[in-house]
């Protein structure tokens, strides 16, 4: 999808702020005007911070990088998830944990957790507990996945994260901040931009508001996917025939001095 026209963003009512009693002074660069008590979002300033944050995530994308997806307001769930789904990024719906960044150690602990209990509910290990057993099992599971659902394919902190209102997801924005990684964010007329490094002015409560700008930085990721499949595709091709063949056969293992040592010891207590 192309960009939106302002008439397009206008139809969505994209351009609706919040009441100005409500109205952050720090918005003012994406301020229209205020109009029967409500603050009126600038169309062409969104349309050109949109284009610059499609721009930036476009290219992440296709630098082999991903964008962690965050949207735990109620009406921005089911969005985010459709196109954390088409996009395969990792995302947060329910609940961003406290040190989610700063102290991803402890997080990649929990998650590692839950895997294990997934992997045991696969193989039917739960079924075969005792039944107060399983179902304490089975709470503290459904607890984990509004934690760990959308992080279950992640072993690193974000390398940029897409939040879809500024001021609901502030404690993850300061995380990003403290942690040096770049926030792109909706920003309402209530909001302080100045945390973001990619703002984009737009109404973050009605639903029409958040499909069509969420679709279109869904858009860039996919041209980003697209891009990075492109390059490695290319550097596929560059590579010696050789080089290339090895990738399609079984990788061979060297043992260490060390290994190769103790397996001569093995042998020989055998011939003993």
């Amino acid at each position: 999808m192309e960009l939106p026209t302002a008439k397009d963003l206008f139809d969505a009512g994209v351009h609706i702020g919040h009441q100005m009693r409500r109205w952050n002074p720090k918005f003012r660069p994406y301020l229209y005007a205020h109009r029967y008590g409500i603050s009126i979002i600038d169309l062409e300033k969104t349309l050109i911070q949109l284009e610059k944050a499609c721009h930036f995530l476009e290219q992440t994308v296709t630098s082999g990088r991903d964008v962690w997806l965050l949207g735990t307001k109620p009406q921005a769930q089911d969005i985010v998830r459709a196109i954390a789904d088409e996009t395969a990024m990792p995302y947060c719906l329910v609940r961003w944990l406290g040190g989610t960044v700063t102290n991803f150690h402890t997080i990649n602990e929990g998650l590692e957790k839950y895997r294990k209990y997934l992997s045991m509910e696969q193989r039917g290990d739960i079924e075969r507990m005792p039944n107060k057993e399983a179902s304490s099992l089975r709470r503290k599971m459904r607890r984990m996945k509004n934690n760990f659902e959308g992080l279950l394919k992640i072993d690193r902190p974000p390398s940029v994260i897409f939040a879809v209102d500024a001021s609901y997801e502030d404690i993850a924005i300061r995380e990003a901040k403290k942690a040096g990684i770049p926030v792109v964010a909706i920003v309402d007329t209530n909001s302080d931009p100045s945390p973001v490094d990619y703002p984009i002015p737009a109404n973050d409560d009605s639903v029409r508001s958040l499909q069509i700008v969420v679709r279109v930085i869904g858009d860039a990721i996919r041209r980003g996917l697209e891009g990075r499949e492109q390059r490695q595709a290319g550097k596929l091709a560059s590579m010696p025939a050789g080089e290339r063949e090895a990738m399609d056969t079984e990788p061979q293992f060297t043992l260490s001095e060390d290994a190769q040592l103790v397996l001569a010891s093995q042998g020989e207590q055998k011939e003993e």
